[in-house]
């Protein structure tokens, strides 16, 4: 049984061979929610292939459920009586957006300096190939001692929603079956302060349309009388939140968050809010941020303001975009949302709310074994500091599909990200240090699993 010392070591001689295996991930543009690029998705699922199979794995290969993206899957069987440990992370990646607003090219990994320490910038240096190499790390730092079996399950297709990741699940049961699994598509509390993440908001997305008008009439001779779509649907939008900016749909749920001080300071920070702008809700912050639902306006069809002529409106559309707290479900919150809606329909405008698409949220039973193990390798990897069961606003609504398919398995939501990560944004950048400890951490998790 390797000593932590011991495997300190042996990850100061991998690191550099694992940050080029990084940094060759990040070169390869798998953005799934673009179908040009749908040939570097593939090159990307083959180049985890070939990283598992120069560490030895003979069983690996590429699938791919009804036209889904294909994901990767690698397996080293359990020895006698030991326990089979499922290793998931995603090797797809958002969009880039705008290259002008990277400091460096997004699918050109460069190392920077940061307040909190070097970072590797790059659009999937955190979110998630970081999150490959991590898992492949932890397998090259135990190399013949590993002592667990273990499944690598690289998805293709997280960043568009995991479409056919159920039927994955469906058709390799029997393969991906395992007594821990390892979700590493989180973040950790801070830089420095490891987390294992517990609950996860849910999501609803809604398009709600709003008519007054069969067409569009002259301000001047109609105002005052006739009223527009988008005065209609502002005051509608209003509707959904009280004076102190809680969510006024009735029949959503709400829940109890962890005991966790979040100082304002570092809330401000780290969201970019505005000089002079309050925070809206009641409630603790992590609260608001975890376990109670949340709205917001994400696009808006209207005609442009630079232009506009003195017409009333007829029609106007926004998409609502709600985090619904563990607890709740997609159908519920749902129907909640439609009936307030429909409700408040200001002078008898026409509504229209239609279902876009959702995500189940998520709250795990942290108490166990592994999660014990699981505890305590992180403290060990972080020099003493204990791991935050942390609570997520953001939705990872695979997690329920794995909860679902092994509902035996004890599962581990990690991550490799901490609050200035960017993830999905310009300038996505993977604290180096603290990804050290990931690799570690998860090294020590694998081995401790054994000896239990």
């Amino acid at each position: 049984m390797p000593t932590v010392d011991d495997l300190r070591t042996r990850l100061a001689d991998h690191l550099p061979r694992l940050r080029a295996d990084l940094e060759d991930l990040v070169r390869i543009e798998s953005v799934s929610a673009d179908p040009a690029r749908a040939g570097e998705v593939r090159r990307s699922a083959e180049a985890v292939a070939d990283l598992l199979r120069a560490e030895g794995v003979d069983d690996v290969s590429i699938a791919a459920a009804e036209g889904g993206a294909p994901a990767v899957i690698a397996r080293i069987h359990a020895p006698e009586g030991a326990p089979t440990v499922l290793l998931y992370a995603h090797h797809d990646v958002q969009p880039e957006g705008d290259h002008a607003l990277w400091d460096s090219p997004p699918f050109e990994p460069t190392e920077r300096d940061s307040p909190a320490g070097p970072r590797l910038f790059g659009r999937g240096a955190a979110d998630d190939k970081a999150g490959v190499v991590a898992h492949l790390g932890a397998l090259r730092l135990l190399g013949d001692e590993l002592g667990v079996g273990v499944t690598v399950f690289v998805e293709g297709e997280e960043e568009v929603g995991s479409t056919t990741l159920p039927m994955l699940l469906a058709e390799h049961r029997d393969t991906l079956a395992a007594d821990v699994i390892v979700i590493a598509d989180s973040t950790n509390w801070d830089v420095g302060v490891p987390a294992l993440t517990t609950s996860l908001r849910g999501l609803v997305r809604v398009s709600v349309e709003v008519t007054t008008l069969t067409h569009g009439v002259h301000s001047g001779m109609w105002g005052g009388l006739v009223p527009d779509a988008l005065i209609a649907l502002s005051r509608l939008v209003a509707s959904l939140h009280d004076d102190a900016g809680d969510l006024a749909v009735a029949g959503l749920v709400s829940g109890p968050a962890a005991d966790v001080d979040y100082p304002e300071d570092r809330l401000r920070a780290e969201s970019g809010l505005a000089d002079g702008v309050s925070f809206v809700g009641t409630g603790s912050a992590v609260a608001r941020l975890w376990t109670k639902p949340a709205l917001s306006v994400i696009g808006l069809d209207a005609p442009r303001a630079e232009g506009a002529s003195n017409t009333l409106v007829p029609s106007a559309r926004a998409t609502l975009s709600m985090r619904i707290a563990p607890g709740d479900t997609v159908a519920s919150a749902t129907e909640a949302l439609r009936t307030h809606l429909l409700a408040h329909a200001p002078w008898g405008a026409q509504v229209e709310v239609t279902f876009l698409d959702g995500g189940e949220a998520t709250a795990i039973d942290a108490t166990g074994p592994a999660y014990d193990v699981a505890r305590d390798a992180f403290a060990d990897a972080w020099d003493g500091v204990r791991p935050v069961d942390l609570g997520v606003g953001g939705s990872i609504p695979f997690i329920a599909e794995f909860l679902e398919a092994f509902p035996a398995a004890s599962v581990l939501v990690t991550g490799v990200e901490d609050p200035d990560t960017r993830a999905h944004g310009a300038n996505e950048g993977l604290h180096l240090a603290d990804f050290e400890r990931v690799v570690l951490a998860e090294a020590l998790l694998l081995d401790r699993l054994a000896q239990r």
